[in-house]
């Protein structure tokens, strides 16, 4: 069998290793140590804004403590984009609170702005004024911020920015991870840069990023023994872990511009094909095309691609099944437009990693191709 081409593998830049081995060398092996402190400060600086930055051991953890920065108690209501991975919407439960979802528009994919102001107001007129907004950057396409932002503040509702997928990304040249009261980062091994685990939380505010690090190190209060005033976690990024991050900072750039030249040589071969879409930038946005995504005339098409692709050895994946039809949260409020489940029903996220070779896009073009023909 040929050589596996997978959706999005880990790539390592060729520093990441003198980091960790001076980890070692130096014995900070604790989830504490300079390479935590250098690599918080090397994200800070490629955000280019006056933020914090706490580095943490997952972006899930990154939105679960970010949640409870902004107040979220049991019995609160949180909006959610309903079209995003469940990890955006998992820690409004590990706090008891109840998700609201909100579908998407058709230009980003991402949260429509008109349909969170018609939840809003609905939420209200039922008794209970959401206490946060959960929206994400999908696919590295940055949101609606300035729609998204302004519906926010009218009702004085905090925004959390799931950045996870968009680290790279820029709307109206500035880096998405920096327009909310709470934005997060992930470092998964499939995302644009990885720490192998990883994630981290961004604020504008010292405190925030303060009182995150106190979350995440069991909340220990400052006392000569053990003592606890709140409940803590386990949540903070080890000094190793940290040292691979600061490695792969290094490479960020040409990463980003890998992955939008996999995606360019996907829309000039396949957009010229009737039953072809994909998701154009708008003008005030930059991608960095995290994932190139693959939008079919039909459910048929798309699975007859994923399914021949499969047989080739090419990994794919159908783009996210939206939140509010996925059985764990199927009891709770949504607000759709149909907008995500076609998207879900006819679209395919192609192999879009930066250590792609030519001959590996070449070869999924190819198959798409000749599946498309031989239909």
């Amino acid at each position: 069998m040929d050589k596996k081409i997978w959706l999005s593998s880990p790539h390592m830049g060729g520093k990441e290793r003198d980091f960790v081995s001076e980890a070692f060398d130096t014995n900070w092996i604790a989830p504490l140590g300079p390479n935590v402190n250098g690599f918080e400060s090397d994200i800070q600086s490629y955000l280019d804004a006056e933020v914090h930055v706490a580095a943490l051991s997952s972006g899930t953890a990154a939105i679960h403590l970010g949640l409870q920065l902004l107040g979220v108690e049991s019995g609160d209501e949180v909006i959610c984009q309903s079209f995003t991975f469940s990890a955006s919407a998992n820690p409004i439960l590990y706090l008891s609170a109840i998700p609201v979802f909100v579908d998407s528009e058709k230009d980003t994919w991402n949260m429509c702005p008109t349909l969170l102001e018609e939840a809003i107001r609905d939420r209200i007129s039922k008794g209970k004024k959401p206490k946060a907004i959960i929206a994400v950057h999908l696919y590295g396409m940055p949101y609606k911020v300035d729609e998204i932002n302004a519906v926010a503040k009218k009702y004085a509702i905090p925004v959390l920015e799931d950045s996870a997928e968009a680290l790279g990304s820029t709307y109206k040249g500035v880096k998405c991870g920096t327009f909310a009261d709470i934005s997060i980062l992930s470092f998964n091994g499939n995302k644009i840069i990885t720490t192998s685990g990883g994630g981290a939380l961004v604020s504008h505010q010292k405190e925030d990023k303060e009182k995150a690090i106190f979350f995440s190190t069991q909340s220990r209060d400052n006392a000569p023994h053990y003592q606890h005033s709140e409940i803590g976690y386990n949540y903070r990024m080890s000094n190793v872990l940290a040292g691979i991050g600061r490695g792969q900072m290094l490479v960020l750039d040409t990463r980003v511009a890998a992955r939008r030249n996999n995606y360019k040589r996907y829309f000039d071969a396949l957009s010229p094909k009737k039953e072809f879409t994909f998701l154009d930038e708008p003008q005030e946005s930059f991608s960095n095309r995290w994932l190139s995504c693959l939008l079919t005339s039909s459910y048929n098409i798309r699975e007859n691609i994923r399914l021949k692709l499969e047989k080739e050895n090419i990994e794919t994946r159908p783009l996210w099944k939206p939140m509010h039809l996925q059985p764990v949260f199927s009891k709770y409020p949504s607000y759709v437009n149909g907008t995500s489940e076609a998207l879900f029903n006819k679209g395919l996220c192609l192999p879009s990693g930066s250590n792609l070779t030519e001959d590996d896009v070449s070869k999924v073009i190819y198959h798409i191709k000749n599946c498309l023909e031989n239909a």
